[in-house]
């Protein structure tokens, strides 16, 4: 492998710049990361204070300590040397751009995986990991570079205050882990972008989706590698039972097209499982609600089981909430939920924080691995508060001493223990007031500076 230029900023006894995120190295190894910059041509010919190596290091941290900005980021990541300046945000920012997205994609492709076991409790059905696929929307800053790359949402009332960013994941549900996903514009659908993940799913998966999802050519091309699927369908889908099954579900096929159902040709096989709900209290009570799945055999896999089993789904659905609302909240110094004004930037930012996410559900699997409980018992937020809490504190000068900070945190993470799951229900509602205020337009933006100061516009009546 070439040799990298080094950075020219003193290295603490393990030759680490970056000393107090040690700690990451457990889940991100640091040969791992030299490797993506290695593959990705990002090797400095020469010594220089913000290498690549720094600088992807710091872009990571980016993913974990979310609140901080990124000078404070490279402040928090280096142990103080007195009469040592820090590098000034315009010369990190242009490093960071000179870094590129491509290290980044690289990195969490190497070192990002489900990481359960047929042991992990809620993560396997029959032998099949369950894997859920979703997408989020995020505002990202309202700077044209994102505005053309993202493109903003419309509506009668005009279009969106800021340009959205649309990711589609896959995870697996039963760690909560974000092991692949994909990225356009508000103007890309979710199907398109699930179809760009269809290779990342691992063998012998069942894929849990929302009814947004469904499509004939995706149906087909995900039967065709092997994942098994479970999935809730539109009402307005049309089906002929064939066969009527012990449970009370039964087989149908589906087709390309109503031409292609008329004439009986091109269709496929699958179940139907219909269901009803009798509680007041629950969203869609009366209405009959339809999964559609590759599992045909009513005996193994009963209908019951997998109208309970399809909720696990909303697993995938936490997880999205644990990176947007706890893990990068929208903060007053931050309105849109991602921070780079530029489309380079935004998934640089993105691709961050899944991996800071991972890192702290890599370590919660670990802590739950070793006090033998369920990962979903321990508190993601707690969690992720202890990792950033103790971070600055990793030993790392012996590997003694870093074994023993890395055994307190987990202690110290499963101590994190939620009360079961209460029974409850949150209503789809929404409580804002429509402003009184003018809605941002075009002709809002970029105005130009003032030609006179203020008391030079005072005039005063004679």
């Amino acid at each position: 492998m070439t040799q990298q230029g080094c950075c020219t900023l003193p290295a603490d006894d393990a030759g680490r710049v970056l000393d107090r995120l040690a700690g990451l190295e457990q889940v991100i190894p640091a040969e791992k990361l030299r490797q993506a910059l290695f593959v990705t041509g990002r090797v400095n010919g020469r010594r220089c204070v913000l290498s690549h190596e720094i600088m992807l290091w710091v872009v990571l941290a980016m993913g974990v300590l979310t609140d901080l900005p990124i000078r404070q980021v490279f402040k928090h990541a280096r142990r103080l040397r007195a009469g040592e300046p820090t590098p000034g945000r315009s010369n990190l920012c242009e490093a960071r751009q000179r870094l590129g997205v491509e290290p980044l994609r690289q990195l969490f492709h190497t070192v990002v995986h489900p990481l359960a076991t047929p042991e992990t409790v809620g993560a396997f059905y029959h032998g099949m990991r369950l894997v859920g696929c979703d997408g989020s929307i995020f505002d990202v800053p309202d700077s044209a570079a994102n505005a053309l790359a993202f493109h903003r949402a419309t509506g009668s009332r005009g279009d969106g205050a800021f340009p959205q960013a649309r990711k589609v994941s896959l995870v697996e549900l039963g760690t909560h882990v974000e092991f692949a996903f994909a990225v356009g514009g508000w103007q890309d659908s979710e199907q398109a972008l699930a179809a760009q993940l269809f290779d990342q799913i691992p063998a012998g998966t069942l894929l849990l989706e929302d009814r947004g999802f469904f499509s004939y050519p995706a149906w087909k091309a995900l039967v065709r590698r092997g994942v098994q699927l479970l999935v809730r369908i539109k009402s307005n889908m049309v089906f002929k039972p064939l066969q009527r099954l012990s449970d009370g579900s039964y087989l149908a096929k589906i087709y390309p097209s109503s031409c292609d159902r008329e004439r009986d040709r091109y269709g496929i096989v699958v179940r139907i499982i219909e269901y009803t709900l009798d509680d007041p209290q629950r969203t869609g009570c009366g209405e009959t609600h339809r999964l559609m799945t590759t599992l045909v055999d009513a005996t193994l896999h009963p209908g019951l089981e997998l109208i309970v089993l399809y909720h696990e789904r909303w697993e995938e659905e936490i997880t999205l909430d644990e990176q947007k609302t706890h893990h990068d909240p929208r903060r007053a110094t931050k309105p849109a939920h991602l921070r780079s004004e530029t489309p380079q930037g935004v998934l640089q930012e993105l691709y961050a924080l899944s991996m800071g996410h991972f890192v702290t559900r890599a370590l919660m699997f670990r802590a739950a691995s070793q006090a033998a409980i369920d990962v979903d018992r321990l508190s993601f937020l707690g969690c992720f508060q202890i990792l950033k809490c103790r971070l600055p504190e990793c030993d790392s000068r012996t590997p003694q001493t870093f074994a023993q900070w890395c055994a307190g945190l987990l202690w110290e993470m499963q101590q994190e223990v939620l009360e079961p799951r209460r029974n409850r229900v949150n209503p789809r509602v929404i409580k804002r007031k429509m402003s009184k205020w003018m809605k941002k337009r075009p002709a809002h933006r970029n105005i130009p500076p003032l030609k006179k100061r203020f008391e030079e516009t005072i005039v005063m009546p004679c």
